[in-house]
């Protein structure tokens, strides 16, 4: 099968996995094993603002700094997470099956690069689709999630496997959580690949990459100022495998983003 082909049968393998998914869990036989929650009528909105400062592995001047809208908000049916928006199609307080949306990808910018970086072609990031698991234990969350790029920035399919874990002190609530992600050769070749073309024009050296399986840790936070008003942190890390860090574009095996915000509850 073709390159080209490769992102159509990548969406096409995910929405037959959503679709025979919902008739499993819609079949007279399965209907008693999910009792879902109802909705929940009190479910809390938070809306705020968050700030994130980006130490790419990319080979850039200097660290990035975005400003982006944050929401949050789960009512057992429907649910937001910052950059990420579901709907539940299982969520019986143990196990969570969602189909979700969200945005996904690097950016890298030829303008913020080093040297002959900079005549590359832009790197934008995109929006993936895919549905996620997680399924709480007693010692913690275990999440499986696959999505694809719905945009076809890269075409890429991404896959996670992560524990997540609460810890709750007061008005302070840590979320850590420990995984690994995989992207395919799609995803990376259009993040982290040099074409002949490319290369030609800029003398940097031609770059193919593989698939990889990305090694990562997260910590996130919210502090409860008041009724109102709550802070909210988050740290993750990511270590670049050899398919990434081979790259001509990369100058880091890390990949760091520290995000501080600021949310109103309604």
């Amino acid at each position: 099968m073709s390159n080209q082909s490769a992102p159509i049968r990548n969406r096409f393998l995910l929405t037959a996995l959503a679709a025979a998914t919902l008739f499993s869990i819609g079949s007279p036989a399965n209907a008693a094993l999910f009792k879902n929650l109802p909705a929940d009528q009190d479910a809390e909105l938070s809306v705020g603002i968050n700030v994130l400062y980006a130490n790419s592995a990319y080979d850039l001047d200097d660290e990035q700094v975005r400003v982006l809208p944050g929401v949050f908000y789960d009512n057992n049916k429907y649910y937001a997470r910052g950059a990420q928006v579901g709907a539940y199609i299982v969520n019986d307080g143990t196990n969570q099956l969602a189909a979700y949306a969200q945005l996904a990808g690097s950016e890298f910018d030829p303008d913020d690069a080093n040297g002959a970086l900079q005549g590359l072609d832009k790197r934008k990031s995109s929006a993936a689709a895919g549905l996620s698991y997680l399924r709480r234990t007693p010692v913690g969350g275990f999440r499986i999630q696959a999505a694809t790029d719905v945009l076809d920035r890269s075409g890429g399919t991404t896959a996670r496997l992560t524990y997540l874990a609460r810890i709750t002190k007061n008005k302070l609530t840590v979320y850590p959580s420990i995984g690994f992600e995989y992207n395919d050769d799609d995803y990376n070749e259009y993040y982290y690949g040099v074409s002949d073309e490319e290369s030609a024009d800029t003398g940097v050296d031609a770059y193919k990459s593989n698939s990889s399986l990305n090694p990562y840790v997260n910590v996130s936070a919210n502090y409860d100022f008041n009724d109102r008003f709550a802070g909210f942190f988050n740290q993750s890390l990511s270590y670049l495998p050899n398919e990434q860090y081979d790259s001509p574009m990369v100058d880091s095996r890390t990949d760091a983003t520290t995000t501080l915000g600021l949310l109103y509850k309604f």
